[in-house]
């Protein structure tokens, strides 16, 4: 497992380099990794493998009497709602104002429409277990990558040829899209539908989206070759996909991430209070991103919501939202406290419509560095007047921490030196890993104190319930056990626990360890009935105590597979063995009926 950026010379095949470091160092080969399910696969329909990686793809056009229309859905079966599709339309094109000529790449995020079927198969929820908590599909949302290409054409009524390729998905895979829309949307625009249906067509022959597993990806005489990260990756690290020698014509692409955006170019223009915006992002403070283009609009905001990664964010963002959005009357009314949303605009009428916001950030044009970004102030709400006002944090807002001075001067460095921004980019990325891991693992440690040792787990009780989380209890851990066994900064962090214990993000955290130490829970309890001798128990009881106890088993093993419990199949087994042994110890017309019996 090496660094990220590491990617580089030297490729070489599987064979030369040996086995594959798995995560934590482990040596996996090839042969070792999970395989996929021949079954799984096999029982997919045409167009199943398509709905694994996109939902659709759309290509919306500008009609002079209708605006924004969506000319072609593809494949012709796909689902939209009208709204669906409104506001699809309104976010595949910039605002006029940004002045976008030529070809423009962004992306957006909107609301499923509710009541629509959630999942293709189990196979696809098996993977998205698999997946670390930050890149799980969120049912509630899609996300569409567009590439905009406007030019001037004279023989169009309006001057300008304007369309947009879009494709819709559920994945959050936002380097993925990016580089394949790169690939595919030039050729579009030359020609036509039946290359849209070739290249859906490739889609629906790729494997299913399985990470730890090194993908090959074929799309129009191009192999991309990926690895999606999994929950066992060592956060930080990534292991490189290397670029194979072709036997066959085909030009292969290594990609080094699926889902990161270029962090330093993102945060260089509030480049002196990376810190404090990740306060925000980590308390779940409503931000705006005010910029020039979609495109600078949707990286900031990808940017920001990945800065406290492993933890997931978990209110909602929208990388680039518009006046036609459905959700802006919710968002920008005045009669509430501003919600906790992080939104990327760039409509002047923003200015005024969201300056009663806690925190602007308001960013110009993103050029590579290629001098030392000059010290921007926080700027007092007040002065920004229009989305013409200077770039900087406009926000009252004060740290909870002390500035570091160290990761400032080690990336203005890196820019004298002419660093690589992936360089930069990395440095920056472990800066936030360790920040947020100094934050985290006294939660970490706390929350795991709650669960109840093992000797309180009886086969004959039910489980034993979690201790309840005590914010003063763990407060009181902070003295000896807090983040600076991890972390040399300073500041007022009983003060940023406090305010992080009211935010969504920390409920949002609590819940999955909750679930995940119960689930644990439930299966040393499924655990320590197998280790019983149960049929010398049903010996010893009525028919009746006995039949109960079968039914409890079955509803046991059921919850296992339904709940996925983290329990050996040999447990699974052996219970089953258990319950197969008690039912053919009891008499035969109760045999016949509680084999036939399934439970609920």
């Amino acid at each position: 497992v090496t660094p990220r950026g590491g990617a580089g010379a030297g490729a070489m095949s599987r064979r030369e380099r040996g086995p594959e470091p798995g995560p934590g160092g482990a040596e996996v080969s090839a042969e070792d990794a999970e395989p996929e399910s021949p079954d799984q696969c096999l029982s997919l329909l045409p167009w199943d493998r398509f709905s694994a990686w996109l939902h659709c793809v759309c290509v919306v056009g500008f009609d002079l009497e209708l605006g924004q229309a969506v000319e072609v859905i593809y494949p012709p079966h796909s689902k939209l709602t009208d709204k669906e599709k409104t506001n699809i339309c309104y976010l595949s094109f910039p605002d006029s104002n940004s002045g976008c000529l030529g070809d423009t790449q962004f992306c957006f995020r909107f609301r499923r429409s509710p009541g629509r079927k959630v999942s293709l198969c189990g196979f696809l929820d098996q993977l998205d277990r698999d997946l670390p908590v930050y890149l799980k599909k969120d049912s509630a949302y899609y996300y569409g990558y567009v590439y905009f290409r406007q030019v001037r054409d004279k023989s169009l009524k309006r001057g300008y040829f304007q369309k947009s390729l879009v494709l819709i998905s559920k994945l959050p895979y936002v380097h993925l899209f990016r580089t394949m829309l790169k690939q595919i949307a030039p050729e579009y625009f030359e020609k036509s539908e039946a290359f849209l249906e070739s290249v859906c067509s490739d889609i629906d022959h790729w494997p299913p989206p399985v990470p730890g597993k090194v993908l090959q990806l074929p799309i129009m005489g191009l192999i991309m070759k990926l690895r999606i990260p999994t929950y066992r990756d060592k956060p930080g690290t990534t292991p490189i996909v290397q670029n194979m020698h072709q036997a066959d014509a085909q030009i292969s692409m290594a990609l080094p991430t699926v889902h990161e955006v270029d962090l330093f170019r993102c945060f260089c223009p509030v480049f002196f209070h990376i810190q404090m915006l990740w306060e925000l992002v980590l308390l779940g403070e409503p931000l705006v991103v005010m910029a020039p283009s979609p495109a600078e609009s949707s990286e900031t905001v990808l940017a920001l919501v990945s800065c406290i990664s492993p933890l997931k964010y978990c209110s909602d963002f929208r990388p680039y939202f518009t006046i036609h959005d459905s959700e802006f009357k919710e968002y920008t009314t005045r009669t509430q406290a501003p919600p906790s949303v992080i939104l990327g605009v760039t409509n002047p009428f923003f200015a005024k419509t969201l300056q009663h916001w806690p925190h602007i950030i308001r960013i110009g044009d993103m050029k590579l560095p290629g001098e030392v970004p000059k010290q921007v102030k926080v700027k007092k709400l007040k002065n920004l007047k229009t989305l013409d006002s200077k770039p900087g944090v406009y926000t009252s807002y004060k740290p909870y921490l002390n500035k570091d001075e160290e990761i400032v001067k080690q990336l203005q460095k890196g820019v004298q030196q002419k660093r690589p921004t992936e360089a930069q980019s990395v440095i920056l990325r472990r800066y936030f890993l360790e920040l947020t891991e100094s934050f985290i693992i006294p939660l970490e440690r706390y929350v795991a104190s709650l669960m109840p040792l093992q000797k309180c787990i009886s086969p004959w009780k039910s489980p034993p319930q979690l201790r309840q989380f005590s914010q003063d209890d763990f407060m009181k851990t902070l003295e000896k056990a807090g983040p600076q066994l991890t972390s040399g900064l300073k500041g007022d962090w009983i003060g940023l626990y406090r305010h992080f214990l009211k935010s969504p993000n920390f409920d949002g955290w609590f819940r999955s360890r909750q679930k995940e130490m119960t689930q644990k829970l439930e299966a040393l309890h499924l655990e320590a009935l197998c280790n019983e001798n149960l049929v010398f128990w049903s010996q010893k009881h009525t028919e009746v105590e006995t039949v109960d106890l079968v039914l409890k088993l079955k509803n046991k093993l059921l919850q296992a597979d339904r709940e996925h419990l983290p329990v050996k199949t040999d447990t699974l087994k052996k219970l089953q063995t258990h319950i197969n042994d008690i039912i053919l110890a009891l008499p035969d017309d109760l045999q016949d009926i509680l084999l036939k019996t399934g439970t609920t």
